[in-house]
């Protein structure tokens, strides 16, 4: 088989993603908890939402995909970091190839964007982690804060949404390369 979209989201941001994406790419998304066989699709990318270093769903997808059949594996991570900052990247990728089997790690190709927040949807887990990381992070002195600490800072308890679909075009042209 051709090329499927998975994804894995909580609060919908990686979802908007990925049925944006299918609908360029013209092939089906799925929720990871409902595709039963993703080893039987040539191309598989993987879209998820980023908590906490974690990209959700994709370690059980990535365990089901055989590196035979599998001929592309792409993860487009979706989370607040912004992607420009080459350190938040270096630390999305390395967060991301431990949750991937070392049979496909060789031929993954990872790209990021910009979800969003809304503190009144979070579940009460995540709005503890969120309240835990804003104490921890408001002591640090302003010297030492990156901008998206300082943006986390700003914008804490509001909802903020940072999803462009127009950002999947760069995407796109590199998927159909």
């Amino acid at each position: 088989m051709g090329a499927i979209i998975i994804y894995g989201s909580c609060y919908g941001t990686a979802k908007i993603y990925a049925e944006a994406l299918a609908e360029r790419l013209k092939c089906e998304a799925l929720p990871y908890d409902k595709i039963k066989e993703p080893d039987e699709y040539e191309e598989v990318i993987y879209v998820g939402g980023l908590y906490a270093g974690v990209i959700m769903g994709m370690a059980k997808t990535a365990k089901k995909i055989s590196a035979d059949k599998c001929k592309r594996f792409v993860v487009i991570t979706v989370g607040l970091a912004d992607p420009a900052d080459e350190k938040n990247v270096e630390n999305i990728r390395k967060a991301a190839i431990r949750q991937i089997p070392n049979s496909l790690a060789d031929r993954t190709e990872f790209y990021h964007l910009r979800g969003g927040i809304d503190y009144e949807k979070l579940s009460f887990k995540h709005r503890m982690m969120m309240k835990m990381l804003y104490e921890q992070v408001k002591k640090q002195p302003v010297d030492e804060q990156d901008a998206d600490t300082r943006a986390m800072i700003d914008t804490y308890g509001q909802k903020v949404s940072f999803v462009d679909p127009e950002s999947l075009k760069i995407i796109v042209k590199k998927l159909e390369d």
